[in-house]
């Protein structure tokens, strides 16, 4: 293969978490991503995923769908420059659509098309917002997140992180009354959002409810199981819900209506910057309130999704603010405002 050829470099990182971090579904102590690398001649393109067990992936999954798009990769641009325009468009470009039928919505498709936006911001020098056709990310304030657990422990946790402007509370089905008071108690002044990670039923929806209004909650995520969405259909609440895991791509929109008011975009649900960035026009188009998220990684997995951030009501991309350590260079946080990422680390 010529220098002017892509390679791909698959790599499994682990990283610790700083003490363990708790949801519905259980607990960790360390995030567990997959890193794509894409290399042309002295030039690299990276991007990071996490593989989820909700979505029915694991890591040996998720690496063997990126090994199976290896010939399909690196038989672009062999013998030519990768981002010499063929026609409407250049070979990057084109092996990124070809990545979007290849491989569905998830993680895999998340990491390499993150990694041909950076690869192509790198050989090009043009930043991939820029390329994007949307605004440069801009200092944005991102919630962070509080670990379920005791009414006692959230509200301990609570008040270390009273000065953070927005706090998101994990909940966890009985018991999150109790949880919600506890947390608005120690943080009076900040902004709240919960996350059920799908952990209520419907008898509990009007007792948290009531609790989430009392307290002020701004956003409620993901109350039911999704697939239960329709219990929402008579639900009259004066706090937007939002969708999370009932919500993946564009293809997932047409059976939220009526049912929740805002959309949480994740990168590695939508499979990439590309269909994210569709998924918020879509969406937008709607009428639905945007926000954007991530699952537990590193800077490298939060830059790509701050491209979202100028269009989102909510950002929620603290995942490096929950690491023992974070990945260098990486996001700059000041307090919970991330400052732009410097393009050695993505875009």
């Amino acid at each position: 293969m010529s220098a002017r050829g892509i390679t791909l470099e698959v790599a499994v990182e682990w990283w610790p978490i700083a003490g363990h971090f708790t949801i519905a579904r259980g607990s960790r102590t360390e995030a567990v991503v997959v890193v794509v690398t894409l290399r042309s001649g002295d030039r690299i393109g990276r991007g990071e995923c996490v593989p989820y067990a909700r979505y029915g992936e694991s890591v040996q999954s998720v690496v063997a769908q990126i090994e199976a798009q290896r010939p399909h990769i690196e038989g672009v641009g062999a013998d030519q420059d990768p981002t010499a325009v063929r026609g409407a468009t250049s070979p990057i470009v084109a092996l990124r659509e070809s990545l979007s039928y290849a491989l569905p919505a998830g993680a895999a498709r998340n990491a390499l098309d993150c990694a041909c936006w950076d690869l192509e911001a790198k050989l090009t020098g043009v930043p991939v917002s820029e390329r994007a056709g949307v605004a440069p990310p801009a200092p944005v304030i991102s919630a962070y997140t509080l670990s379920l657990g005791s009414p006692d422990a959230m509200a301990a946790a609570a008040t270390l992180a009273q000065h953070r402007p927005v706090l998101k509370i994990k909940l966890g089905g009985e018991g999150d009354a109790a949880r919600i008071r506890a947390v608005r108690a120690a943080a009076p002044r900040a902004t709240l959002i919960v996350d059920a990670n799908e952990s209520w039923r419907a008898d509990l929806l009007a007792q948290n409810l009531a609790a989430c209004e009392a307290a002020g909650v701004a956003l409620i995520e993901q109350p039911l199981p999704a697939g239960d969405d329709a219990a929402l259909d008579a639900l009259r609440s004066t706090i937007p819900i939002c969708a999370d895991e009932s919500v993946h791509d564009r293809a997932s929109l047409a059976s939220l209506a009526g049912r929740y008011q805002a959309i949480n975009i994740k990168l590695d649900k939508t499979g990439g910057l590309t269909e994210a960035l569709a998924l918020a026009g879509a969406a937008k188009g709607l009428g639905l309130t945007i926000m954007v998220g991530c699952m537990l990684g590193t800077s490298l997995a939060m830059a790509p999704a701050l491209l979202l951030a100028a269009d989102a009501a909510f950002v929620d991309l603290d995942g490096p603010l929950l690491l023992a350590k974070d990945r260098e260079p990486g996001l700059a946080f000041e307090g919970s405002v991330i400052i732009p990422a410097d393009p050695r680390l993505w875009g």
